[in-house]
């Protein structure tokens, strides 16, 4: 029997492959375009999410990818920058997110000339400070694009050297996949690897199992975020999994760009009853209309994995995450506690609709 949305509302999550200008709110940006005097394509709720195709089938990547024009409109300015990062903290610790990971360019966010140390410091302040009001744990990682240069990603993979243990965790490589591989962002990356940070590089969701060992191979990912075409080749699938390789699935996301037709043919179970370290995550909270918990319950909803499997890939999460060893060991073991005290309630609660279907029978 399916356990309930708010079930695993309850349960301790993380949420690693999140981009901090996909996850704004709608009336956050509404509100910003107001007192920045910023032109949107609509001027209420209903008509942005439309505008945006929120939570809509857009057929690829690069149409995905159009909204984010409209949220970058809006997070030009520092304060701007902290009260997102401060929601986003809030929003995510509303449904039991323990540890999060935010990804953005900070080089998007200098169309008004901000310096990008102030858009580094402004969205580390805005995650600390909900840290401090919610009790969740964020850190940032920074990311390069594909689709502007190989420079651009270099120095960006500068700016993640000078914050490395000041909230900054990870290097990523985003935008858009097709036609951009990551081999020629390499110079960053080797700058990455050298400095002793964590890298993960979207891969394998507009293009194909290429584009993952590249990641790997060239640029030395110890991540992959989406990686869905990973499926189509066995042999690098199974070096993923005997070296461990988390991959951050995404799944409303992947059906929204078009890397899979629906929920139903995503490769998540596949991975997971395989072995592979697979991790559940939102990518864009409000572009893709969606949360953690609600990611979760839809691959055990429509996907068919069990209440335990989902529970084991919350792990994953912990696991999977950028954080300090014995830091990742201590919330293992708090986390562990917690999902079995879940286990005995769902346990306990089959037993009283097991007793109450017998007493009306």
């Amino acid at each position: 029997m399916a356990v309930s949305l708010a079930t695993i509302q309850a349960l301790p999550k993380t949420d690693l492959h999140v981009h901090l200008d996909g996850s704004l709110r709608l009336s956050t940006i509404l509100d910003l375009a107001e007192k920045q005097g910023v032109a949107l394509p609509a001027g209420d709720p209903a008509g942005l999410a439309e505008a945006m195709n929120i939570g809509k089938q857009t057929g690829s990547l690069v149409e995905y990818l159009k909204a984010f024009d409209v949220t970058l409109r809006v997070l030009q300015t520092e304060d701007a920058l902290h009260r997102v990062a401060y929601e986003l903290g809030q929003d995510a610790a509303a449904e039991n997110v323990r540890y999060m990971e935010v990804r953005y360019s900070p080089m998007l966010h200098t169309r008004r000339d901000l310096r990008l140390t102030v858009v580094v410091e402004a969205v580390i302040a805005g995650l600390r400070a909900a840290q401090k009001d919610f009790g969740i744990e964020s850190n940032v990682i920074i990311c390069g694009i594909r689709n502007i240069s190989p420079e651009s990603s270099l120095e960006m993979a500068q700016l993640a050297v000078a914050y490395k243990n000041r909230g900054v965790v990870g290097f990523d490589l985003a935008g858009a996949e097709y036609d951009n591989p990551a081999k020629h962002h390499r110079e960053a990356f080797q700058l990455i690897r050298n400095n002793n940070i964590n890298c993960t590089i979207h891969a394998g969701e507009a293009y194909g199992p290429e584009s993952i060992e590249q990641a790997l191979h060239v640029c030395g990912a110890h991540r992959i975020g989406h990686g869905c075409r990973l499926r189509e080749d066995g042999d690098l699938l199974h070096y993923v999994n005997d070296h461990r390789i988390p991959l951050e699935c995404c799944p409303s996301s992947n059906v929204q760009t078009g890397a899979v037709r629906d929920l139903a043919s995503h490769p998540l179970k596949l991975y997971h009853d395989l072995g592979l370290r697979v991790t559940v995550n939102t990518d864009n909270r409000l572009i893709t209309d969606t949360t953690v918990s609600k990611e979760l319950w839809l691959s055990h909803t429509q996907m068919g994995l069990s209440f335990g499997d989902v529970k084991r890939i919350i792990l994953n999460g912990f696991k999977s995450s950028f954080m300090p060893f014995h830091i990742k060991q201590a919330y293992l073991r708090r986390i562990s506690t917690e999902l079995a005290s879940f286990a005995e309630e769902e346990h306990d609660a089959a037993a009283h609709r097991d007793s109450t279907a017998r007493a009306a029978n």
